[in-house]
Order: C-alpha cells, then structure tokens, then sequence
C-alpha cells in the first residue's frame, strides 16, 4: 500500500495513494492504522481522495482502526471520499458508524 503521513494541528493525517483497497493491501493499511494508534496517535484522518474501490476487506480495515482509536477516546475521520466508494459506506450503512466530511479543511477548520 501507498500511502504518506503527515501531522497538522494535532491531527496526523494518512493519505493513501492507491486507487484500490482490497484484499491485496486491506492488511498492510489496518497494520499502518493500528501501529499509528499503538504509537500514541489518538486524531487520525485518513484520506481517501485517491481511492477509486474498496471492498470489504477495506472497509473491514478501516473498521479495526475505527474501534481501536474509539476504544483509546479518540478521534478516527475519513475524508475526501469519491462517490463511487462512498457509496459502499451508505450501502453497508458504514456511513452512520464514521465520521466523514467532504474535505479535509472542513475537519481541520473547525479545529483551530
């Protein structure tokens, strides 16, 4: 999996930069989430301007990293989401269990 990170305003920010998460690197992006938050990090935002495809590995993915992070009284928020994917999070009704916002300066903004 692709992806970079960055921190901004108590946020650290990963970016994936893979069109597809599935089964092929669904375990390397819920290893990089858990390791994120076994660090410390208790703000994660990931970005997903990139990816075109998610399938339930994915999004089984990004469900771990959700638990952990809520379970340490944190804060996990997905961003930038295409409609293509977006609409497997309204589908699995995913949409209801994340936070999401349109674009990343909506989160940050509202933090400052």
């Amino acid at each position: 999996m692709r992806a970079t990170c960055e921190n901004i305003n108590n946020f650290n920010i990963l970016t994936v930069q893979d069109e597809r998460i599935d089964a092929h690197n669904s375990g390397e992006l819920k290893d990089t989430l858990l390791q994120m938050i076994a660090r410390g990090d208790t703000q994660i935002i990931v970005q997903l301007q990139q990816v075109r495809f998610i399938d339930s590995s994915g999004l089984g993915a990004l469900l771990a990293g959700n638990k952990h992070i809520v379970a340490k009284s944190g804060r996990f928020v997905l961003v930038n989401i295409q409609p293509q994917v977006l609409s497997m999070f309204e589908l699995t009704r995913l949409n209801r269990v994340f936070e999401i916002y349109a674009d990343i300066n909506d989160i940050l903004n509202n933090e400052t």
